[in-house]
Formats: structure tokens, C-alpha cells, sequence
């Protein structure tokens, strides 16, 4: 296993995961449109280092185009997909550009693979898919068939294309639940982003519902490591479909989280409180010991450690 194509590479997860590759002595092709739900010159900013590597390739176009994605021209012998249009809320606004950009996109990708025989595929799939119904820790066994946001329905709706092209044309897949991912490159719409930022420009910050919600929050390097550990697994075995959780598998509390950014910046709180969002859910917790016995998966990072990396990262970005 040497070359490998991620999709979404410019983001927060996909450039930090090219980075790691890369050090690791893979060839890496990347593709990714630069969606507009957040500025370009981040996303630019994110790839730097990658695209200054010689075993980096680079495509600009979106997946959901077959045409874009068939003028990737190098051979790979995997798939890391990544890309997708994030976001829970807006995804309630226009469930439109979700089935296009992450459905259609993973069937155009799919469909990328067969054409070219490549059979190995790991996916990012989202803790979102689990709503609210489902008993802590979540499971990979747990029923998944009440999705309470157009993502999360587009998540499950992907992993059971991935399913289908496993069946039909021996696919090798596996299918990773993200849980809550932070850390340097986090998505600025994203609530520890948008929590610090608030904080050093001296505004209010704000708190949906009373802070009673959690969170598994993973550290991006310890995501990062998951992922590699499932294209080593996916790679080195045959007939393979998997769904395992990448967590942290211990949730914090949205109160206990902003207690602890406000105590790591000095800062004294200032929190403004709204009503609870729809299409949240109240509390995700990853149950990964299935990852853990598939793959060697051990998150390493506290979320006090990762919130201070994060900060001292956020820092280096206002100084630039």
C-alpha cells in the first residue's frame, strides 16, 4: 500500500491526515473544491505544507462532477474519503446540496474505484447517525435507522452504498464514525473555534440550551492516527466491512467544556445563552473498543492538553 487518494484534503481532518501520509512515506493524490462554507484562503493555508511535498498530487474540482473526478489520472491503491458538506444545521436549511455533494459524491467515487479496480476504501461516517435514541455508549450494533438531520440520514445513506459495493464488487471498507473532532485546522464554524475566537475579540460567547448537552471530543491527531490504523487494516485483509467508532469514549459537558477554554485563555466568562438547536443531539459517547481490537486504536489526548494545543495554534493564526 503506497499511494493513496483522499478526498476533502484541503480541510480541517483531510489536510492534517495528507500531512501525516505523507511523513509516513505514502504518495498522496488529493482532491477538493474549496466549498465556500468557509473562506478559501483557509483551506489554502491548510495545504500548504502537503503541496510543497513531492509525492503530493493536487486536484481542484468537486466529486459530485464525475468529470472533475475522472481526470484524476494516477493509479492509487486506496481511498481515504473524506469530503463531504458538513454541518448539521445548515444541512436542515437545504438537504439538497447534502444529497448531492455527500451521497451522489460518494457514488461518483465508488463508481471511480470499480472503473479503476480499486477495492480498498475507508470512509469518514459521523457519531450524527446515531440521533437520540440510542442507548450510551453508542455501539456499532446499535439500530441507526432514526437520523434526526438531513447529515446524519446522508452519512448512513452513504454507508449503505458502501455496503452495496462491497456485496456487488468485493469491496474492502471501512466505515469510521468521527466523533466531535478539534484541534489546529478545526473548522471555524465549529464550537471550540468559534468559542476562542469569541473569547480573544472579547465578545460573548454563545451557549445553546443550559450546557447540559456532551460531547466526545477527539483530538485530530488521534483521528488521524484511527484512520491510518483502518487503511493498514482495510489494506492487509480480504472481504472486509466494518463500522467502528473513532471517539474518545469520554463525553464532557458543554458547560464543563467552556469552563475549561475560559480557564486555559485567562479569560472571565461572558456566555450568552439561546434556546437549543434543532437537529442536535443531547449526548455523543463512543463505545471503541471495537476499533481498539480491529486496529490497536488508543486516543492519547485529554481534552485539556488538545483545547491547549488548539489555543496556542488559534494564537499563531492572529499573529500572521
Amino acid at each position: 500500500m503506497k499511494s493513496v487518494l483522499v478526498t476533502g484534503c484541503a480541510g480541517f481532518i483531510g489536510s492534517t491526515l495528507c500531512e501525516k501520509l505523507l511523513a509516513y512515506g505514502f504518495s498522496v493524490v488529493g482532491i477538493d473544491n474549496f466549498d465556500p462554507f468557509y473562506p478559501r484562503a483557509v483551506k489554502e493555508s491548510n495545504l500548504k505544507n502537503s503541496l510543497s511535498h513531492s509525492s503530493f498530487k493536487f486536484y481542484e474540482g468537486d466529486i459530485a462532477d464525475k468529470a472533475k473526478l475522472n481526470s484524476i489520472s494516477e493509479t492509487v491503491d486506496a481511498v481515504i474519503h473524506i469530503a463531504a458538506k458538513a454541518g448539521v444545521r445548515p444541512s436542515i436549511h437545504n438537504p439538497q446540496a447534502y444529497i448531492q455533494a455527500n451521497i451522489v459524491g460518494t457514488q461518483n467515487i465508488l463508481d471511480w474505484m470499480n472503473e479503476r479496480n480499486v477495492k480498498k476504501l475507508v470512509f469518514a461516517s459521523s457519531s450524527s447517525v446515531y440521533g437520540n435514541d440510542t442507548p450510551v455508549p453508542f455501539s456499532e450494533s446499535a439500530n441507526v435507522d432514526h437520523p434526526i438531520s438531513p447529515y446524519a440520514f446522508t452519512k448512513k445513506a452513504c454507508e449503505l452504498l458502501n455496503h452495496t459495493y462491497h456485496y456487488l464488487y468485493q469491496f474492502d471498507i471501512v466505515n469510521l464514525r468521527f466523533f466531535t473532532v478539534y484541534g489546529e485546522r478545526q473548522r471555524p464554524d465549529l464550537a471550540i473555534h468559534k468559542f476562542v475566537d469569541a473569547i480573544f475579540k472579547k465578545q460573548p460567547i454563545t451557549m445553546y440550551g443550559e450546557g447540559d448537552t456532551s460531547r466526545d471530543y477527539t483530538y485530530v491527531q488521534d483521528t488521524v492516527a484511527g484512520i491510518i490504523a483502518a487503511l493498514n487494516y482495510v489494506s492487509a485483509n480480504k472481504n472486509v466491512f466494518e463500522v467502528a467508532n473513532l471517539g474518545n469514549s469520554s463525553p464532557v459537558s458543554l458547560k464543563e467544556l467552556v469552563d475549561t477554554i475560559y480557564e486555559l485563555t485567562g479569560e472571565q466568562p461572558n456566555i450568552r445563552y439561546e434556546p437549543k438547536q434543532a437537529g442536535d443531539v443531547d449526548v455523543t459517547f463512543a463505545d471503541i473498543s471495537k476499533a481498539k481490537k480491529l486496529f490497536g486504536y488508543d486516543p492519547q489526548t485529554s481534552l485539556r492538553d488538545g483545547l491547549k494545543n488548539f489555543i496556542a495554534w488559534y494564537r499563531t493564526q492572529q499573529i500572521q
